[in-house]
């Protein structure tokens, strides 16, 4: 049977998706950035919840027609036919409805955007700053599978390997929805490089996974930006030792939360174009300004998604990877696979989902659907 109360709520979406179709079309809604983002945002949004219900609805007809043709029709091989056509159309059912519950529940505005993502060892000296650089290449591997962009825009090595900390800047279509269950202490439990006497030892590193800001997102006056260049260190030939292609700058920002007042230092080395050196400086500002300006929001958004999935905690112990038993635990949803290889080689796709289905499942209790 058709759940009478889903059908209520689908009560205009057709017409709104009409009226959104035509909205980011109009010449004044496109000369409003913000307006026609946020429109641009929604219409994705409803033309997924019109498709899903256009299959629903057809999924009841189907039913309707096949008894209808019980009713009227003697001849048993139509019969069998209407009676498969129900069948299907029933079985089918449960799995419509809450794919268009799911998609009833408003969506994170972030979870559309760009992600930086930042890693730093923390116990455990240099095995937490070798932990860190597996960590960098398990995440390089999986955006790569999905193919996103991704690009180290600052990194600190460490004595032994690894890294103290480094900052990853990956682009592509939904990339913080799917990489913000990543935020939190990733525990290591194995024999370290540095360890002579075979002890298995507990290291750890924070991964904290922020939305990349986007430029209407931040007021920056960039008139009151001061920049420096500087010729870039390193390996790189002539180019890199003798063109001033990095580039650093200096920004005085006043905290909206705070009242206080101080100065951001931004470096920027990444490519041989400095042009292309200040554009990343310009996306690294706007994201550090909006991770500040947002704080509350990261501190809140354990309850504000009312899920303790995706929380955002960059202090709790999310995942554990253990070496010597191949296995790895994510305790937030107490599920364990023993993989650990693979999942290192950037296959953690499967762990996303789980947690992808749980956090589901907490927003479809909460919202009463």
């Amino acid at each position: 049977m058709a759940d009478q109360s889903l059908l209520a709520r689908l009560d205009g979406i057709d017409a709104r998706f009409e009226e959104v179709s035509t909205l980011i079309t109009d010449p004044n809604v496109i000369a409003d950035m913000k307006r026609y983002v946020r429109l641009t945002k929604e219409y994705k949004e409803l033309q997924r919840l019109t498709e899903a219900t256009a299959r629903y609805r057809a999924a009841l007809n189907d039913i309707d027609d096949g008894r209808a043709l019980l009713d009227s029709e003697t001849d048993n091989e139509l019969r069998q036919m209407a009676r498969e056509q129900i069948d299907a159309a029933q079985q089918s059912l449960p799995a419509m409805e809450e794919e268009i519950k799911l998609l009833l529940i408003p969506s994170d505005p972030e979870d559309s955007k760009n992600a930086i993502l930042e890693i730093r060892g923390g116990t455990g000296g240099d095995e937490a700053a070798i932990f860190a650089g597996d960590l960098c290449k398990m995440y390089i591997r999986f955006c790569e599978s999905r193919g996103w962009n991704v690009a180290i825009t600052s990194a600190s090595e460490g004595a032994a390997g690894g890294y103290k900390e480094v900052v990853l800047s990956i682009s592509g279509e939904g990339v913080f929805g799917v990489l913000k269950y990543e935020s939190g202490v990733h525990r290591v439990q194995r024999v370290p490089a540095t360890e002579t006497q075979g002890r298995v030892h507990t290291s750890a590193a924070t991964v904290a996974v922020l939305p990349e800001a986007e430029p209407f997102d931040v007021e920056i006056n960039e008139g009151e930006i001061k920049w420096d260049t500087f010729r870039s260190g390193g390996a790189g030939g002539q180019n890199v030792n003798k063109v001033e292609s990095g580039v650093r700058l200096r920004y005085m920002w006043r905290n909206p939360n705070t009242g206080e007042t101080e100065e951001i230092l931004i470096e920027c080395t990444e490519t041989r174009d400095q042009p292309k050196n200040k554009e990343r400086a310009l996306s690294r500002l706007r994201t550090f300004i909006y991770d500040k300006e947002h704080q509350k929001y990261i501190d809140d958004i354990a309850s504000r998604r009312k899920t303790m999935v995706s929380t955002g905690d960059r202090s709790a112990k999310i995942r554990t990877y253990n070496y010597p038993q191949g296995r790895i635990t994510d305790h937030r949803i107490n599920y364990t696979i023993y993989n650990l290889a693979a999942f290192m080689n950037g296959e953690i796709q499967d762990v996303i989902d789980q947690l992808t289905v749980a956090e589901n499942a907490e927003k479809l209790k909460a919202a009463e659907l």
